[in-house]
């Protein structure tokens, strides 16, 4: 099993048949199935990138943050987070400076 580690999460890939399973490895040593089938026909390597992006939409890391209360900052821990003053929710990222707004359909 190939794997990868997310969030202090350790994931892998089990082959099955032409297919994938993606599992997440739980306490004393059990795995939970998190996708079942996916990536059909992929190389390990390939399976292993997408599985890395699907990980990282289905669990993200951050904090979701609903405006426009700037009045009202939200503490987590030492860190003091304001929310933008603006009518609809925005996710503010570990890994980036900014904010990113949902995308309208």
């Amino acid at each position: 099993m190939s794997g990868f580690v997310y969030n202090d999460q350790e994931y892998g890939l089990e082959a099955s048949g032409a297919a994938w399973n993606l599992v997440v490895q739980r306490a004393g040593g059990k795995t939970a199935v998190v996708a079942a089938g996916v990536f059909a026909g992929e190389s390990e390597d390939a399976a292993l990138a997408r599985a890395k992006k699907l990980v990282c939409i289905l669990a993200p890391v951050g904090i979701r943050v609903v405006g426009p209360a700037v009045a009202h900052a939200l503490r987590v821990g030492d860190l003091k987070i304001v929310p933008p003053d603006v009518t609809h929710p925005n996710f503010i990222y570990w890994d980036k400076d900014s904010t990113s707004c949902p995308q309208q359909l």
